[in-house]
C-alpha cells in the first residue's frame, strides 16, 4: 500500500518554476510536452475505447497548451486513426514558438493539417479535446479563443470535452471563473493540481480531474516548505486503513472519550460515540448527563457511558468537572461539543477542560462557541476545532460572507495565533495547522447538509486520532476524506434529499476498500 503526503497544490508561478528547474536538469521541454500528450492519449484510451471509433476534434490555441494539443492529434493518429480526427488552430501559425511550432511541424509531417474553423463535418463529434488556453489566463478570454470556447459549449451536443491542464476560460490561480470557461467532461493536468483545481467553485468545473506526472521530480516541489498548500489524496491517508497486526487487541487502538448530549440531545453524544467505533477506536466511553445516558445505551450497545453530574435542565454541571478529568486523563483522546449546550455551568467546564487537559482534544459544536469571545489558546497538547462557518464567525468575529470569500487565510490566520488545528467545514474542507500548512479535501456531498453530520466527523476524528496519536494530522485528514467519501456514496445510493447523518456510517466500509483500492 502507498502512502505518502498530500499532494501540493502549485501556484502558476510554481509551476512554472518547476517546469524550468526541469529543463535546467536536464530533460528538454519538448519531452515534457510529448510526455503530456501521451498521458492525454492514455486517459482517451481508457476512457473512450474503441479510439479508433471517436470522431474527434482537437481545439488547440498558439501557446504551451496548444502544442500539447498539436501532440495529442498527432498521437492519436499514429496509434489510433480514430474515425474523424479535425485540428482547429485558432491562431495563425507564424504565431506559434518554440515547443509549440516544433509540434505544429511534427504534426504537418505526419499528412495532418490544421484549420482555422469548425466544420460542418465535425457536428457529430464525440470527442472535444480543448488545448486551446492554459493556466496563466489573466482576465476573460477574448477573440478567436472565446469563439472557440463558445464553440465547444454549443455546437457539438453528444460529444464529451476533456480538457488539457485546465478547462479553457479558467485561471490557474483563482477558484472563480474570469469569464466564459469551456464545459468540460474531463480535466487531465500535470505535475501537481493549481489552485483552480482545488478550490471551489473551479474544482468542481473540472469534471473527472486526473492528475499525471510528466517528468517533473516530486522533490522540486514537495521538499519546498515555502509550498504550503496541499490537497488531500487516497494515497496520502492510506497508511490509517491499513490492515491490522494478526495479534491485535482493542487496548492498541485506543480508548476515546466523549463528552456530549444533553436532556433532549442524547442523539448527538451516541452518534459521535458510535462512530469513533466504527472508525476503528478499540474503546469508548460517552460521558454525559446522567438523564441521557439511556438513550446513549439503547443506540448502541457497544458503547460504554459516565452518567455525569447535571443542571436542573440537563446539561452538564459544574461538579461534573473533576469527573471528567478524571476519565480524560486515563484515555487517549477527548471529544467535547455535541449537543452539550451553552449554559453557564457548562461554558465553564468546557473552557476549564480546553485549558488544562493534558491530552488530545477534538472540540466541536456547542463547545466551540462556549470558547467563542474568549482569549483561548492551546495549551500545548494537541486541540483539534472543527467549525462550521457560524461557528467559525463566532471564533473569529468575522462574518460568514467574509469567511466564506478566503477560507485558506481565515482558517490558517486561526491556526497559527491560537496554536491549534482547524477543521473548517464545508465544500472543500479545510484543515489548517498552526505551521501555517494548509490541506484541502476534495470529498463531500450536499446530501452532508443534515443535523449530525458534524457529531460523525467529531466521532471518526477522535476514533482515528486514538489509533495513531504520533501522527495527528494524518489521523485528523483521513477522518475528513472518509467522511466527505462516504457522503458522496450514501447520496450515490440513497439519493442527496435521503440522507441523514447515520447513513454515512453505513458507508465507511465502501470508503475504505475505495480509499485502499486506489492506493494499492
Amino acid at each position: 500500500m502507498i502512502s505518502s503526503g498530500p499532494q501540493k497544490i502549485l501556484t502558476v508561478s510554481q509551476m512554472n518554476a518547476v517546469d524550468r528547474a526541469t529543463i535546467n536538469a536536464g530533460i528538454p521541454g519538448i519531452i515534457l510536452m510529448e510526455n503530456a500528450a501521451e498521458r492525454v492519449v492514455e486517459y482517451v484510451a481508457e476512457r473512450f475505447s474503441p479510439v479508433s471509433s471517436q470522431r474527434i476534434v482537437v481545439a488547440c490555441g498558439k501557446g504551451n497548451n496548444g502544442g500539447d494539443g498539436l501532440a495529442i492529434a498527432r498521437i492519436l493518429q499514429t496509434k489510433f486513426q480514430p474515425a474523424l480526427l479535425e485540428i482547429i488552430l485558432t491562431a495563425e501559425t507564424n504565431e506559434l514558438s518554440g515547443d509549440a511550432a516544433d509540434n505544429l511541424k511534427m504534426l504537418i509531417a505526419t499528412g495532418l493539417q490544421t484549420q482555422p474553423h469548425f466544420t460542418d463535418e465535425s457536428k457529430d463529434t464525440t470527442l472535444v479535446i480543448d488545448a486551446i488556453l492554459g493556466t496563466g489566463l489573466n482576465g476573460p478570454a477574448r477573440g478567436p479563443a472565446l469563439d472557440a470556447i463558445r464553440a465547444i459549449n454549443t455546437q457539438f451536443p453528444h460529444a464529451k470535452v476533456l480538457a488539457v491542464d485546465i478547462p479553457s476560460g479558467l485561471a490557474g490561480d483563482t477558484p472563480n471563473p474570469p469569464g466564459e470557461y469551456v464545459r468540460a467532461d474531463a480535466t487531465v493536468t500535470f505535475t501537481a493540481p493549481k489552485l483552480c483545481h482545488a478550490l471551489s467553485p473551479a474544482r468542481k468545473l473540472m469534471g473527472d480531474l486526473r492528475i499525471v506526472a510528466i517528468g517533473s521530480p516530486a522533490s522540486l516541489y514537495d521538499a519546498d516548505p515555502s509550498i504550503q498548500l496541499a490537497l488531500l489524496t487516497p494515497q496520502s491517508i492510506a497508511s490509517v486503513f491499513a490492515p491490522r497486526a494478526t495479534d491485535s487487541n482493542k487496548g492498541r487502538y485506543g480508548h476515546v472519550l466523549i463528552v456530549a448530549g444533553s436532556r433532549g440531545k442524547s442523539g448527538a453524544a451516541a452518534m459521535a460515540g458510535i462512530a469513533a467505533l466504527r472508525a476503528g477506536a478499540g474503546l469508548v466511553t460517552v460521558a454525559c448527563p446522567a438523564s441521557a445516558v439511556p438513550s446513549v445505551m439503547a443506540f448502541s450497545p457497544e458503547l460504554m457511558t459516565e452518567p455525569l453530574a447535571e443542571t436542573p435542565s440537563g446539561v452538564i454541571a459544574r461538579k461534573a468537572l473533576d469527573r471528567i478529568r478524571e476519565l480524560a486523563e486515563k484515555l487517549t483522546v477527548t471529544a467535547i461539543g455535541p449537543g452539550i449546550g451553552t449554559e453557564d455551568e457548562t461554558r465553564e467546564v468546557v473552557q476549564t477542560l480546553f485549558a488544562t487537559l493534558n491530552k488530545p482534544m477534538v472540540v466541536d459544536a456547542d463547545a466551540l462557541n462556549c470558547l467563542a469571545g474568549t482569549e483561548w489558546n492551546s495549551p500545548g497538547p494537541p486541540r483539534i476545532l472543527t467549525p462550521h462557518p457560524g461557528e467559525m464567525s463566532r471564533l473569529t468575529n468575522h462574518t460568514i460572507p467574509e469567511i466564506q470569500s478566503d477560507r485558506i487565510t481565515t482558517a490558517r490566520a486561526l491556526a497559527k495565533d491560537r496554536s491549534a488545528t482547524i477543521v473548517l467545514k464545508g465544500e472543500g474542507t479545510v484543515i489548517a495547522f498552526p505551521d501555517g500548512r494548509v490541506w484541502i479535501n476534495p470529498t463531500g456531498s450536499p446530501a452532508m447538509a443534515t443535523g449530525g453530520t458534524g457529531d460523525i466527523l467529531t466521532g471518526m476524528t477522535a476514533g482515528l486520532a486514538a489509533q495513531f496519536p504520533n501522527d495527528l494530522d494524518r489521523a485528523v485528514a483521513a477522518a475528513v476524506y472518509l467522511h466527505g467519501l462516504s457522503g458522496e456514496m450514501a447520496a450515490r445510493h440513497l439519493g442527496e434529499q435521503p440522507v441523514i447523518a447515520t447513513d454515512l456510517l453505513r458507508y465507511l466500509s465502501e470508503g475504505i476498500r475505495a480509499i485502499t483500492n486506489v492506493s494499492n
